[in-house]
């Protein structure tokens, strides 16, 4: 009896290990590899207790999967370097990422450096002169992105506790940090300086002793990405003690000479029968005119970025970002009609006060984060889930009040709806700030070029810009406080008013419904319930604060605090970004895709014609283009007679290459629209007609039916060209 019920659950095990065989490819089908799969992700100290005052070393190593790699600082042709975002006891400080010295990676006709197998970035943690006893906690957040012929974004949030004492390399790490020392550059003890040549740049070092029978071969690795074309030759030569080598200007480098690079210069050096692989880092390679030197030339090319910019806030007071938020301002000053002048130009200048900080908060934030190397633009604020529920909250309870729900107090001066109707000095303030937040959506023409050109100088400059394009907002608005005669026009107050205060609530509502769609290209389907739920949770603060005369003060207040609690956990932690969902125009037999840089170079490189769409879901001249321009039928059909290819670039969450290439074309936000055809890029102006976008292809048309010989003169009346050399 023994034997058969052996048997039998010997049968049972079999079948149950061929189903599980059999149905294994179908698990792994419906379960892709993710990141962290391919890369295995573990935070190391070097030594065994941490010493007060006294450097020590922390190491991020990464093992990939075979053939899989990551990225150095500069990555290359494509592919995002990784980054760590340290977070460290008071008084820590991290310095930069230490990269060993990448290897060259080809792929198809590009190339990338990076690194496979395993690597150990090492940073140096800083500890206060003064410690506490006990262990202290040390978290690195880590982001990579990991290749093959697909590649797969990961993360990993890492921690380790180190004891304070008297410090000592630990055994168990020793070996691998000794490794990882081993594979970095050393700091060049040559100097080097660097210059046009005829098809990009020549390096020069100065090289004394260097024998040039010895030298295999030299190679220079920018710090700067998309300076040169990775993968072109760089020729090169040694001669009386200087190294010289031929750099081909990238594709999408700016124009002229960067201020200032870095790079490693890799020798292999014949050492008597055997290879050696040397590499030298340059911290900086300086060239061109000082970036805090300003010729009379700088000077005038300043004031006409910020004219520019001036003019751009201008207009920025007709788009359907800012304008509800104006009209309801000007409304409030009607009622203040018959007061003084002086009173009426205090109110102007309130508000100009409360926009210029506001940008003057907004751009130092900006140029501070991108001194650090944040990849980030105009309006980057808005990439953020958060500031977007908060906004679109903000927005819909002015509207309840302005629709009568509720009507804020004295005792709420400058919040809430006192941002937009208070009579006090604070209103006009607060409704400046809110304008300044409301028109970074929005891009008007003239602050591409102004916005562009403030991120390239130095930061005194650069603030300068970005307040011109403050005080262009405030400009109309003020202009109005300041002149009788425009203020003498203004209607008399009158029961007109009530009825205007609320219609002006539907615009705003209006913008609420913007602004949840905007959030919903960011975050997932639970994130955009959340964010629903807390529009919901805004009303009934409205409703329980209009009561508030009809019920004990404890009772309103204890709801009111509870309604609080609620809206602020549900816009904090169910708002996650997650992948941007592309919307694309209706293409009709148009080739459509996604914006790659990788993808790009390659069209480019066969000759291609390729029509780049940069554009965020919360940029409402993004979308009016699109409806009215790029959808077009005469576009459309122009696209498919000349095989265009359409690639959009959704920057409505962060994304470095879209960044990077805004900043390579002198833009600081989007939109940006590049057109390459006829050996040719054309960028195309901000605001969109069929018109516009047909003139450019057709003059493209002649320039192509006349050789690939650039033809500036005419397609620089209408935007700016280059040549393009694939």
């Amino acid at each position: 009896m023994r034997r058969p019920g052996f048997l039998s659950r010997l049968y049972q095990a079999a079948l149950a290990a061929v189903l599980v065989l059999g149905l294994m490819p179908a698990v792994q089908a419906q379960a892709p590899l993710s990141g962290n799969d391919l890369v295995q992700a573990e935070l190391l100290a070097e030594p065994q207790s941490i010493r007060a005052g006294e450097a020590f070393w922390l190491g991020i190593r990464l093992r990939m999967a075979e053939h899989w790699h990551t990225y150095w600082r500069n990555p290359g042709d494509s592919g995002l370097a990784t980054e760590i975002r340290w977070t460290l006891p008071p008084g820590f400080s991290a310095g930069p990422i230490v990269w060993p010295v990448p290897e060259r990676i080809p792929v198809a006709h590009l190339v990338n450096y990076g690194y496979d197998g395993e690597i150990l970035l090492l940073t140096q943690i800083t500890p206060p002169a003064a410690l506490p006893s006990g262990e202290l906690a040390l978290k690195a957040d880590v982001n990579w992105l990991v290749c093959q012929k697909e590649c797969i974004p990961g993360e990993a949030a890492l921690d380790l506790a180190l004891p304070t004492g008297t410090g000592g390399a630990s055994p168990a790490t020793a070996a691998a940090f000794d490794a990882a020392r081993q594979k970095i550059a050393q700091a060049s003890p040559w100097s080097a300086r660097i210059e046009t040549g005829s098809d990009g740049y020549v390096l020069h070092v100065a090289v004394p002793g260097l024998r040039a029978d010895r030298i295999h071969s030299a190679a220079f690795l920018p710090h700067q990405e998309a300076m040169i074309e990775h993968a072109a030759p760089q020729a090169f030569k040694v001669e009386a003690d200087r190294l010289t080598l031929t750099l081909k200007r990238g594709s999408f480098a700016a124009a002229g000479l960067p201020q200032q690079t870095g790079g490693l210069l890799v020798l292999t050096e014949d050492t008597g029968g055997t290879q050696q692989r040397q590499a030298f880092e340059f911290a900086e390679i300086a060239y061109g005119a000082p970036a805090a030197t300003v010729s009379a030339a700088g000077w005038s090319t300043i004031l006409q970025a910020a004219l520019l910019a001036m003019l751009g806030g201008i207009l920025l007071n007709l788009m359907p970002c800012v304008f509800p938020v104006l009209s309801i301002k000007i409304l409030a000053l009607v009622s203040h009609a018959g007061a003084g002048r002086a009173q009426m130009r205090r109110h102007g200048m309130a508000y100009m006060l409360g926009i210029l900080l506001s940008f003057g908060a907004l751009a130092g934030l900006l140029l501070g984060l991108r001194a650090t190397g944040a990849q980030i633009g105009w309006g980057f604020q808005l990439q953020m889930p958060l500031v977007i529920a908060v906004l679109a909250y903000l927005l819909f309870a002015m509207g309840l009040s302005l629709s009568g729900v509720f009507h804020v107090g004295g005792s709420f001066a400058g919040i809430g709806e006192a941002l937009t109707r208070r009579g006090g000095y604070q209103g006009s303030f607060f409704t400046g700030v809110l304008a300044a937040v409301v028109a970074t959506p929005c891009t008007a023409p003239f602050m591409g070029a102004a916005t562009g050109f403030a991120l390239t100088q130095p930061a005194a400059i650069g603030m300068a810009i970005f307040l011109a394009l403050g005080f262009g907002l405030a400009l109309p608005f003020l202009v109005l406080t300041f002149v009788p005669q425009l203020a003498d026009r203004l209607p008399r107050p009158g029961l007109w008013m009530d009825r205007v205060k609320q219609a002006l609530a539907f615009p705003l509502y209006a913008t609420v419904a913007w602004l949840i769609w905007v959030l919903s290209q960011q975050v997932g389907e639970k994130g955009l319930l959340a964010a629903l739920l807390g529009l919901v949770l805004v009303g009934a603060a409205a409703w329980t604060f209009s009561l508030r005369g009809q019920m004990a003060g404890a009772t309103a207040g204890l709801l009111l605090l509870v309604t609080g609690i609620a809206l602020y956990g549900v816009a904090r932690n169910p708002v996650r970004s997650a992948a941007p969902q592309q919307a694309q125009i209706a293409p009709s037999g148009i080739r459509t895709e996604a914006f790659t840089r990788a993808r790009l170079d390659t069209l480019v490189a066969q000759q291609q014609p390729v029509f780049v769409n940069m554009t965020a879901a919360w940029c409402i001249t993004c979308m009016v283009n699109e409806r009215t321009a790029l959808s077009s039928d005469r576009v459309q059909a122009a696209f498919r007679d000349r095989d265009i290819v359409y690639m959009k670039g959704d920057w409505t969450n962060q994304d470095p290459e879209i960044t990077r290439v805004l900043e390579q074309h002198g833009r600081s936000g989007v939109p940006l629209y590049l057109l390459y055809a006829a050996g040719q890029t054309v960028v195309l102006p901000q605001i969109l007609t069929p018109a516009i976008v047909l003139e450019h292809l057709d003059l493209l048309d002649r320039v192509g039916s006349h050789g690939r010989q650039p033809q500036t003169a005419s397609l620089s009346n209408l935007s700016t060209t280059r040549s393009v050399q694939p």
